[in-house]
């Protein structure tokens, strides 16, 4: 440790920190605006001055590496002069539009400009003006003027997104932050440049106008939306959410968010939006309350089981939903004497597992040296999770890849297999012959390795820290069982953990209050088949959530009926009742994400309208049906009944995924059936429904995708 005297006080940090490493340590607080703890040094707002005994001027405190028994000063005469300087600097070409400024009242340069700057500038010359640009639907920069050249988002794109969408031009006066050529800012991680921004020249294009920092109230959430379970802050005004930005947590999100956890929530003041019970009447849907509803709903189940049985009713529940409501969905089902409920509503494989979750910590996602991913377009499935594998890779770590075709993850990657998802199980069949030959070992199959195996085999078998993650396509293969086979015999004799990545919120969450078949329940493919006489549809939408949505919506409507318990108007064509409950901001609830963390939420808005929390409908349709189990009072004692003894923010002791390896066989024959995957933009209701984010490049592509496959 180097021990240096700061302000008076001894602060000892590690060998290589620089002046502002210990000041952070020590509490004390020096003023920077191109300083980012997660970014790379830039030194180039000079904000930061300080005074270093026997530095022959002022020194840059984020640029100044400590040595053994330095003194500095960051409040002295010295010091504060430079740093007065530097912000009557920074002021001479700033618009001072602070009246009109989305960043007024949370502005970095308008808090320093108060202790740092002075009351009246000795500029009388035209201040410099920068041209509007037009970025995309997500970031506004139609205030360029305001720049500062922080570069804070240059870095941004470089190391955290991967992708160098910004950039510096010309020189001096003249120099501008832009992109080039009149491209739009792409990534999926592009709205955390709005946050990281230090003044108001990067700001939410949707949020743009529309209200004042000091007018909305904070509440902490948890994105509903892929398994990191980001935490979030969401901002209230008069009962409307109107922005939702990261709420730093380290061992989830760190200080970001994916674009669809910060834009989403325009969905929820939406037009489509259900605010009060409905039924169809003679082909008319037409609105009734929510007793009417609920007793035809009550009627119905009841008639269908006296004259079908039980086993004629089932639950399709999606993952997006709470613990409590997947908890009471099961319950229900059950209740009735019925085992029909399944989450995985996009498998077209249902062997039985253990629980599927990530194997390891996301945090420790940082620091692995050997990735081996499956099935899984990491960079638009999981935007967290593989910005903190980009992290791991610049410190030198390997990632291979088995997928559809080759896709560019915004990180180096060592070797990519693109083959059909017919031939993976065959590809890592062959990684693991590999890795057998190389350790004189038995093979699990008859596969010959060949010159691409070799390679990603001696990758595996080096390095300390490894994982072998299957995605969202390796979970919905047909042959998702030998691809687990697979990849736990590889993780069992190269040291590396196995896990899923996992789709949803809460994945792991229905599969630990089993809401999915235990006995002799059907499955989701079952249940789509068209053999229900009554459906209940918990956040599903078939057309988007089913591995064949066209096909699934023709056989739902078979049924004779159809209950639709949605945040919005989904379902009208094959839905008999639809039933407006909250969305994750209205509600209280909790999610457990990949790594088995369980994490709880409160509502940040009242209910729209006549909608109403889904658990306490799930409650009360119990109550009405006359089922044991349904008198919770509070969402705290549902949660309690369902993960009793698991601790919210905790991780849960999760075992690690396996198969029965004694029946279990591995299938080389391939399928022609493709994995259904979900595109960025239509994971959930909530995200489908986001007109900003629809109409980002990647919402776009998902569109046109759609439509030349209709």
């Amino acid at each position: 440790m180097v021990e240096i005297e700061l302000d008076g006080q001894k602060v000892a940090v590690t060998p290589g920190s620089m002046v502002m490493h210990a000041a952070e340590k020590a509490g004390v607080y020096i003023p920077h605006f191109c300083y980012h703890k997660k970014l790379s040094i830039a030194a180039n707002c000079r904000m930061c001055l300080v005074d270093v005994e026997k530095a022959p001027k002022p020194m840059p405190a984020c640029a100044t590496p400590v040595t053994q028994g330095m003194v500095v000063r960051t409040k002295s005469d010295k010091a504060i002069k430079a740093q007065q300087s530097v912000m009557e600097f920074l002021l001479i070409n700033h618009p001072l539009d602070c009246p009109i400024c989305d960043q007024g009242g949370e502005c970095q340069l308008q808090d320093l400009a108060v202790g740092y700057g002075g009351g009246k500038s000795r500029y009388e010359e035209e201040k410099r003006v920068v041209q509007h640009k037009s970025v995309g639907p997500l970031i506004s920069m139609e205030e360029m003027s305001r720049c500062i050249h922080c570069t804070r988002c240059v870095r941004f794109g470089q190391e955290v997104a991967g992708a160098m969408e910004l950039g510096m031009s010309h020189r001096g006066e003249h120099s501008e932050i832009e992109t080039f050529l009149g491209a739009s800012i792409d990534s999926e991680l592009s709205g955390n440049m709005i946050d990281i921004c230090p003044v108001g020249a990067l700001t939410s294009k949707p949020f743009r106008y529309s209200a004042r920092t000091w007018e909305m109230s904070r509440r902490k959430s948890v994105s509903p939306h892929d398994s990191t379970g980001a935490n979030l802050v969401i901002q209230v005004k008069n009962h409307k959410v109107m922005r939702v930005i990261p709420f730093e947590n380290e061992s989830v999100n760190e200080c970001w968010i994916a674009d669809r956890d910060r834009f989403s929530y325009e969905a929820l003041n939406g037009p489509e939006r259900l605010t009060q019970p409905m039924l169809k009447q003679g082909g008319q849907w037409k609105s009734v309350d929510w007793q009417t509803a609920l007793e035809y709903i009550a009627n119905g189940l009841a008639d269908i089981k006296n004259q079908h049985g039980a086993a004629s009713i089932g639950v399709l529940a999606s993952p997006h939903s709470s613990v409590e409501e997947l908890h009471l969905a099961a319950a229900l089902i059950r209740g009735l004497g019925a085992d029909n409920i399944d989450h995985r509503l996009r498998r077209s494989e249902f062997a039985a597992t253990s629980v599927q979750w990530l194997g390891r910590s996301i945090a420790s996602l940082s620091t692995l040296n050997r990735v081996l991913v499956v099935g899984s377009n990491l960079r638009k499935d999981h935007p967290l999770f593989a910005q903190r594998i980009r992290q791991a890779v610049k410190r030198g770590a390997k990632v291979h890849a088995i997928a559809e075709q080759a896709q560019d993850w915004a990180m180096p990657v060592a070797s990519m297999l693109a083959a059909p998802s017919a031939m993976w199980v065959s590809a890592l069949a062959k990684i693991a012959s590999s890795i057998a030959r190389s350790l004189d070992v038995a093979p699990p199959s008859d596969v010959l390795p060949d010159e691409a195996s070799d390679a990603i085999a001696k990758s595996l078998l080096s390095g300390s820290e490894k994982a072998v993650l299957l995605g969202n396509a390796a979970a919905h293969h047909p042959n998702a069982a030998s691809l687990l086979l697979l990849a736990n015999w590889i993780g069992k004799h190269t040291g590396a953990s196995v896990g899923y990545l996992t789709e949803a919120a809460n994945t792991v969450g229905a599969q630990l209050v089993k809401a999915q078949p235990q006995n002799s329940g059907l499955n989701a493919a079952q249940m789509l088949s068209g053999q229900m006489k009554a459906l209940v549809l918990l956040n599903t939408e078939p057309q988007f959530d089913a591995a064949n949505g066209a096909l699934a919506v023709a056989n739902v409507a078979k049924s004779q009926m159809v209950v639709t318990l949605s945040p919005f108007k989904a379902n009208l064509e094959c839905s008999d009742v639809l039933l407006p409950i909250a969305p994750f901001t209205e509600t209280a609830g909790s999610f457990v994400n990949a790594e088995g963390r369980l994490q709880s939420f409160h509502a940040v808005v009242k209910p729209l309208g006549e909608t109403r929390p889904a658990w306490k409908v799930l409650r009360v349709l119990g109550g009405m049906l006359g089922l044991p189990g349904f008198t919770q009072e509070s969402v705290e004692e549902v949660l309690a009944q369902a993960l009793p003894g698991i601790k919210t923010g905790d991780c849960s002791a999760l075992k690690p995924v396996t198969v029965d390896t004694k029946s279990a066989a591995i299938d080389l024959d391939s399928s022609l059936v493709k994995p259904c995957v979900a595109a960025i933009y239509q994971l959930d209701g909530i995200v489908r429904r986001s007109p900003s984010l629809q109409a980002t490049a990647d919402g776009q592509a998902a569109i046109s995708s759609a439509g030349a496959h209709a």
